[in-house]
């Protein structure tokens, strides 16, 4: 059925390639940037990463004015401070966010600060609060995952509240996204497969969810192909420079899928377990696929046996019956996580994290409830159904 009304919007442009860095500082001239500023953490500067940033502006006419690499894990209201000044300290004019999810939302909640003036955030906390452009904001991801890169939200933790505070506007999102292999080669075996898991979810969300559309449709089968005949490649060879782009660039179309179409019950779920045990979001996002998928089946099946295509290939999809194409293909995703479990011992089950007590599920069932992801899932779930779910990824 084609739906009566949608939106889709990306104005972010993608440049990507084995020599994408390479390109970059042209770009940031076309907008008149002479002193970009870096943001980055302390892990990726140590692994050498920014070398082959510092080197692409080598014959540049910009130069990089100053590196601020204090981001932690999780950010926080008082590290957005700390870079701003930074920020205004070294007279830069633009940012250049080098790193995964917390990297770019910190450099997001910074690029408020720097061209609203001030140092209180929080004023600008919520939806479509921003009424301005920003300044340039190029981001490059080290790793394929979180599609942050071509998303209008970043998240930003207030550690004396002890809340995460959302930011959404049109005006966050970058200017450009950078995807270059060498950023994603030293990539550790399991946070490639977590952030594989990461961005094969919101791709499977984006296409089984209420407000999928065409476009965006396009956007998550082509990241979910992607993701199917490259993460097992990579997981066996990690310097496959051709499988990480693959990855890097499902990850980014898997974010420009859910961006539009939104997300629904594993990402209640994953974020709701994230909160009580700590646990890093493209995990948990692993642990909890397939069950949602089961549970939704009876309300969008025929959407989930779409999945079959890009998750098994041709032969496959056309092989299976079509009453049988939903399971097979909730199948081809149980049988990818094992696959990865092999390599890399990713857990499945909720059991297999040693990190998640029975006594906790009844407190992440509570809160999965109340998670505003859980919107836009095809059927609808109470609070016992919420626990059966919990129950079969207890394992």
């Amino acid at each position: 059925m084609s739906k009566p009304y949608y939106e889709f919007f990306c104005p972010v442009k993608v440049i990507a390639g084995h020599a994408a860095l390479e390109h970059v500082p042209f770009e940031l001239s076309i907008l008149g940037v002479k002193r970009p500023m870096v943001i980055t953490d302390k892990g990726v500067r140590g692994v050498g990463l920014l070398n082959h940033v510092e080197a692409a502006f080598g014959a540049a006419d910009a130069e990089i004015a100053a590196i601020f690499d204090d981001v932690p894990p999780d950010s926080s209201l008082q590290t957005v401070r700390a870079a701003a000044q930074a920020y205004r300290a070294a007279n830069c004019d633009a940012i250049i966010a080098i790193g995964g999810g917390s990297v770019i939302d910190t450099s997001k909640a910074v690029n408020i600060l720097v061209s609203e003036g001030g140092d209180d955030l929080l004023v600008y906390s919520g939806a479509h609060v921003l009424k301005n452009p920003l300044k340039p904001l190029f981001v490059v991801p080290t790793t394929s995952g979180t599609g942050s890169e071509t998303t209008a939200i970043a998240v930003i933790s207030d550690t004396e509240k002890g809340v995460k505070m959302p930011f959404m506007s049109y005006f966050l999102m970058p200017n450009a996204a950078v995807l270059d292999p060498r950023m994603t080669l030293t990539l550790p075996a399991h946070i490639t497969a977590m952030t594989g898991m990461d961005a094969m979810t919101h791709a499977v969300e984006a296409f089984t969810c209420l407000a999928h559309n065409p476009i965006s449709d396009a956007y998550a089968q082509g990241a979910i192909t992607k993701i199917a005949g490259n993460l097992l490649k990579v997981l066996d060879n990690p310097a496959d420079a051709d499988g990480r782009l693959e990855l890097a660039q499902a990850s980014t179309m898997a974010g420009v899928a859910f961006s539009n179409a939104m997300v629904g019950l594993v990402h209640a779920l994953g974020h709701s377990l994230g909160a009580v045990c700590h646990l890093p979001h493209g995990l948990c996002m692993n642990l909890f696929l397939p069950y949602a998928l089961e549970y939704n089946k009876d309300s969008n099946g025929d959407r989930i046996a779409e999945l079959l295509l890009p998750l098994a290939g041709a032969d496959v999809y056309a092989a299976t019956p079509a009453a049988q194409r939903a399971d097979r293909a909730i199948a081809e995703i149980k049988r990818l996580r094992d696959e990865i479990h092999v390599r890399c011992k990713l857990p499945r089950t909720l059991q297999e994290t040693g990190k998640v007590s029975r006594e906790q599920l009844d407190q992440i069932a509570r809160l999965t409830l109340d998670d505003g992801a859980i919107i836009m899932n095809p059927k609808e779930a109470d609070l016992g159904q919420i626990k059966a779910i919990l129950e079969l990824a207890w394992g």
